[in-house]
C-alpha cells in the first residue's frame, strides 16, 4: 500500500483540529500552516473530509473547522476511505471483485488478507491515539520487529 499525500496531509490536519484546547473551530490557513500543506489541495481534502461526515465548518469571523464527532470514534480508516476510497483495490476495483483465470486466482486471496492486516492497524487507530501520541499497545507492538523498520 501507498500512503498518498492527500492521506497523509488529512490525518496531519485532523490531528491539528483534534489537539486544540480551545474546542474552536481552526481556520484552514492556520491548519496549512501548522502543517506546511498547499491550501489548494487542503481546501479538496477538507471537502472530502466534510463528504464523509469526518469534519464540518463553520462560517463567519470566528468560523473554520472542527471534527464532526468524537476523535475517538474517526480512524486511520476513516480518513483514508474519505480522500483516497478502498484502503487496497486492484485496477481500481476492491480485491472481492477481481476475478483472474485459474493460474492468477491465487492473487484474490493476497489482497484481501493484505486488506485484513491493513485494517488491523487502521481501525485501531484513532484520531484521538494521534493527537495524543498514545498508539494503542498492539499496534505499537508491531513496531518492536526489527524487520518492522527495514525498506523494503
Amino acid at each position: 500500500m501507498r500512503v498518498t499525500a492527500k492521506s497523509d496531509y488529512a490525518l496531519r490536519a485532523l490531528i491539528e483540529i483534534a489537539s486544540r484546547t480551545d474546542e474552536g473551530p481552526v481556520s484552514a490557513e492556520e491548519l496549512g500552516k501548522r502543517q506546511d500543506i498547499p491550501h489548494g489541495f487542503l481546501q479538496s481534502i477538507l471537502a472530502d473530509l466534510r463528504r464523509a461526515g469526518v469534519v464540518v465548518s463553520q462560517r463567519g469571523q470566528s468560523g473554520g473547522w472542527r471534527l464532526a464527532m468524537a476523535p475517538d470514534d474517526v480512524t486511520v480508516a476513516d480518513v483514508i476511505r474519505a480522500v483516497d476510497g478502498p484502503l487496497v483495490s486492484v485496477y481500481g476495483l476492491r480485491p472481492e471483485a477481481v476475478t483472474y483465470n485459474d493460474a492468477a486466482a491465487v492473487l484474490q486471496p493476497v489482497w484481501i488478507a493484505a486488506r485484513s492486516s491493513l485494517r488491523d492497524v487502521f481501525e485501531r487507530v484513532s484520531i484521538a491515539d494521534l493527537a495524543s501520541g498514545e498508539l494503542p499497545e498492539d499496534v505499537l507492538d508491531r513496531t518492536e520487529d526489527e524487520e518492522a523498520w527495514r525498506p523494503h
